[in-house]
């Protein structure tokens, strides 16, 4: 019998838990809405209880997608956490309150102080407690791959005869090996099936040792119903299972693992470049399934060998993946059907008539300076076009800039403006990004760090757009600015004011 795989999707609260990887209100439902399009059974969409911005953002997701994919949200096993999922999620048709307690002796130990007895009827409580909000619950025993199997099998029966109907079997330091911990989840799944067997198992995989993705299929080999997952495997430390690998690799081995997902495989690539753009994050470009040299072939001989026949040197199709080999080349006489039609094409909502006419007066300024306007351009240009309108806070927005560059005192004027209010200043520096950057910290007058700084072409030709990220410090905490344009002195401008209104928001 071929198994249907649940895919529980947490890229938006483990994935986001990277650092320089914080997440707006608008690009956490941006990436919500394409996870619905990929078809994931679950989103968790992130821990409410940890911030009001974050409760909003849960309740936001609920609202806007959580008619056909199941929203849950992290708690610990406390009731304030508890109550802060039930009240995000509520809004949601299948809402699930996901509750985490280590059940390792490290994390009994070290973390609660407290004896194994008083930390297992902690979780056995919190589940009874959320029982009485939601139908379906979710426990994750963290820490499992490190755990005393009696004692973490006595935590699952606890918790399981109180009501839970998912229990997630967390390796959450990456520590566990594919044979190590397939055999914990089949004896596992062996007492589980035999205490109550429609109760769901689950696995969540680290990858400090770069096997989240094995653990997971060797996993579900041996029982496993349900895999947590992030999209290019963004999680804490070195990241979670890649969600785009474990799906694909139960695809193409089907006749091995006899089971399957209801992932539809050719949003994989959308959605991958989508979170890696909203995070700032770059996919390395030999990454399994969605790196830019996936299916990209060098060798003389595999050339030859592709040329007759695909199957070769390829498992999958590009196309599978939604790597489409055919590329739509727009231009400024192209039209808003066609560019609408590219829009949708990539899997964007095109929006109501006014935005979606601010779109294409972008599109067209872009088409006269670029001349051909490519997959890339598009795509970056609704995202970049999709910023968060926040109407209570006034944010700085570029006005006019200009940047000398030499070997003496390169130097930089801005104007900003905020609100009603236009502020001008001018600076030197070591160069002229520094020069810039000293101006607009100057005008703003905030204390603010540059910890990194990125440049990258995204197109093709003499008028390629140019991607700029930055992470900068402010008050201990990191944030992210990006920005694109074919001015590459404009993008850093730009990418550093989202920065600065990124932590303005925050504030």
């Amino acid at each position: 019998m071929n198994r249907k795989i649940i895919v529980f999707d947490t890229t938006l609260r483990d994935g986001e838990q990277v650092p320089g990887a914080k997440l707006n209100l608008h690009q956490k439902i941006e990436i919500a809405q394409q996870l619905k399009r990929l078809n994931v059974d679950i989103i968790e969409a992130g821990f409410p209880a940890s911030s009001q911005g974050d409760f909003q953002a849960v309740q936001e997701i609920a609202r806007s997608v959580g008619d056909s994919v199941s929203i849950t949200a992290l708690a610990r096993a406390v009731k304030n956490d508890i109550d802060a999922v039930y009240e995000s999620i509520k809004l949601a048709q299948n809402p699930l309150i996901h509750i985490v307690l280590g059940t390792s002796n490290i994390h009994v130990e070290k973390k609660f102080n407290r004896s194994k007895e008083a930390v297992m009827q902690m979780g056995i409580d919190a589940v009874k407690y959320a029982k009485t909000l939601l139908p379906d619950v979710q426990y994750s025993t963290e820490d499992a791959s490190r755990s005393d199997f009696e004692y973490l099998w006595k935590t699952i029966e606890g918790v399981v005869k109180a009501g839970a109907t998912m229990i997630n079997v967390p390796d959450t330091v990456g520590y566990a090996v594919p044979e190590e911990f397939g055999d914990l989840i089949r004896r596992i799944n062996e007492r589980l099936k035999n205490l109550n067997d429609r109760v769901i198992l689950s696995v969540h995989c680290h990858n400090d040792l770069g096997l989240a993705a094995a653990n997971t299929l060797s996993a579900i080999k041996n029982g496993a119903e349900k895999i947590e997952c992030t999209i290019n495997g963004l999680g804490e430390r070195a990241g979670n299972a890649s969600l785009e690998e474990v799906v694909m690799g139960l695809k193409v081995r089907e006749n091995y693992y006899n089971c399957h997902t209801d992932i539809r495989t050719n949003e994989l690539l959308r959605t991958s470049r989508l979170v890696s753009h909203m995070t700032g994050l770059d996919v390395q470009v030999n990454k399994a399934i969605t790196g830019e040299n996936a299916f990209a072939h060098s060798s003389g001989i595999h050339q030859d060998g592709l040329l007759k026949d695909k199957q070769v040197y390829e498992i999958m199709s590009p196309e599978d993946v939604g790597a489409d080999s055919m590329e739509l080349i727009l231009t400024a006489r192209s039209g808003r059907h066609a560019f609408k039609n590219a829009v949708e094409k990539m899997g964007f909502d095109t929006g109501d008539g006014a935005d979606f006419e601010q779109l294409f007066e972008k599109f067209l300024t872009l088409a006269d300076a670029k001349k051909e306007v490519y997959d890339h351009d598009v795509f970056y240009l609704v995202t970049n076009h999709r910023t968060l309108d926040d109407s209570s806070k006034n944010l700085y927005e570029l006005v006019s800039f200009q940047v000398v560059s030499n070997d003496l005192h390169p130097t930089a004027t801005v104007e900003l403006r905020k609100g009603s209010e236009t502020i001008r200043d001018s600076a030197v520096g070591d160069g002229p990004i520094d020069a810039l950057y000293s101006v607009i910290k100057s005008l703003v007058g905030l204390d603010i760090q540059l910890k990194d700084y990125k440049i990258n072409s995204l197109s093709r030709g003499k008028e390629a757009i140019g991607r700029v990220n930055i992470r900068l410090e402010y008050e201990g905490k990191i944030y992210s600015g990006r920005a694109m344009d074919t001015d590459i002195i404009k993008a850093s401008a730009t990418a550093f004011l989202n920065g600065i209104n990124a932590a303005l928001l925050d504030a």
